[in-house]
């Protein structure tokens, strides 16, 4: 039987695992799927897993309009919108950069803090790693070399990590604490999601000719495993063992994906890249450092 720590330390492990290697299931479905029908998929499953779950534990979807008017609003830029853009710019972007590129989101969210005036406190460290952090997408993209990754490609994945944080801080101020379960609130965001995501069928998703078994399968890992538990088993993590070890989990994803797209893909990242993404994760190490932060509010930052 597993001691706490050691139950802790898989946990994570598994959430790292199933939330890096969703870049890669993206990779794998776009052989036979159109980025829009990856996108409608995955939410359609994730909805139907944490809809189950709901049902399991209970809890009821939120009933009044105007948390689904928000809801509206934050399935928008924390699904619908960066699912696609993912998927659009994996394209022709290796999935170990899509999931380097995804480690910048932390550096979107605390610039838009900034200019909301809901960031305060910002220490020189934080800044320094502000200013580290972007360093380090620069250096990803590599504008002044040809063999860069400044493409239209690049711009979606970097524009899905900006939406994301756009959605967080939305989220932040709009949803959380309205009284509706976390779970259910997840569930009724991706049955959201997948409303949005089948009016945007016509751009490009309603030829299925090239679906193939592989691509169905890969796209149904990411909706169940990589979306669904994946949102589940982070809230789990939050709630049994602090938002410290669930914030840890973000550092993991972009090493996974790098690791997966090298091992399974045979993609070769380069030294560059990798040195990017160290200056990256370096950086939002230093964004995340607080002088004694209380630990509910530690915890309502990384429930957002």
């Amino acid at each position: 039987m597993m001691n706490g720590k050691h139950g802790t330390v898989v946990r994570m492990g598994v959430l790292a695992l199933l939330w890096g290697s969703s870049f890669l299931w993206i990779k794998l479905a776009l052989n036979g799927l159109a980025p829009v029908q990856v996108t409608l998929i995955r939410c359609v499953l994730g909805a139907a897993v944490l809809w189950g779950m709901c049902h399991f534990a209970r809890q009821r979807l939120p009933r009044d309009r105007a948390t689904w008017r928000r809801l509206v609003v934050a399935a928008f830029f924390c699904n619908a919108l960066p699912f696609a853009l993912f998927s659009i710019g994996e394209q022709t972007v290796d999935s170990g950069v899509a999931g380097v590129l995804n480690a910048t989101t932390p550096l979107w969210s605390m610039l838009i803090g900034l200019a909301l005036g809901t960031e305060r406190g910002l220490s020189p460290i934080r800044l320094g790693g502000l200013l580290l952090g972007f360093a380090g997408t620069v250096l990803i993209f590599a504008p002044w070399n040809q063999a860069g990754l400044a493409s239209w490609g690049a711009l979606a994945l970097l524009g899905a990590a900006v939406s994301y944080a756009i959605a967080f801080a939305y989220m932040g101020r709009k949803l959380v604490g309205t009284g509706t379960a976390p779970l259910a609130l997840s569930a009724a965001q991706l049955i959201t999601a997948s409303g949005l995501s089948t009016l945007a069928l016509p751009a490009g998703g309603l030829e299925w000719t090239e679906v193939n078994t592989g691509a169905l399968l890969a796209v149904a890992v990411l909706g169940i495993f990589g979306t669904g538990f994946t949102f589940a088993l982070n809230y789990r993590l939050i709630a049994d063992e602090g938002a410290a070890s669930a914030a840890t989990v973000g550092y993991l994803l972009p090493v996974v994906s790098v690791a997966l797209g090298a091992v399974v893909l045979g993609e070769d990242i380069g030294p560059r890249v990798v040195a990017g993404m160290a200056v990256v994760l370096a950086g939002v190490g230093m964004t995340r450092w607080r002088a004694r932060t209380p630990p509910r509010q530690e915890l309502s930052e990384v429930g957002a």
